[in-house]
């Protein structure tokens, strides 16, 4: 008898952890989601603006070449090229911690699932039906 209350304190507590940690997860599952998604906007736009100054550097040279009048470019340049370096470095950044994001999210995920399954499994846990209360 003394056994059987034991081990029923044991999965009460053990549930309880279990809903709180479900709870938590709840709760930064939508919050990881959104900062993936803007992640993966800004690094859209950083290619983007690579894409532009690598165009603009490519046109100062072009005028640079075709030019009568004796007008050094080349400072603007490198300081295109050195903004370049800059946003590609930024977006190795963000890339990164996409992938860490990305692999958080599978974590929880997984996480999740396997204690729904453990709970389900151990009787505590029972999915319940919208109709009945």
């Amino acid at each position: 008898m003394a056994a059987a209350a034991s081990a029923a304190a044991l999965v009460e507590t053990s549930s309880g952890k279990d809903a709180v940690a479900e709870g938590l997860v709840d709760l930064l599952k939508p919050a990881i989601q959104q900062l993936d998604l803007h992640v993966h906007s800004v690094r859209e736009s950083q290619v983007e603006l690579r894409e532009h100054i690598d165009n603009l550097a490519t046109e100062l040279c072009r005028i640079n070449e075709h030019q009568k009048v004796a007008l050094d470019l080349d400072p603007y340049v490198k300081k295109l090229l050195n903004a370049r370096r800059r946003v590609v470095l930024v977006n190795n950044i963000l890339q990164n911690a996409q992938e860490r994001l990305r692999r958080l999210n599978h974590n929880v995920a997984k996480e999740t699932a396997r204690r729904k399954t453990m709970l389900e499994a151990s009787g505590v846990f029972t999915t319940r039906s919208p109709s009945k209360p």
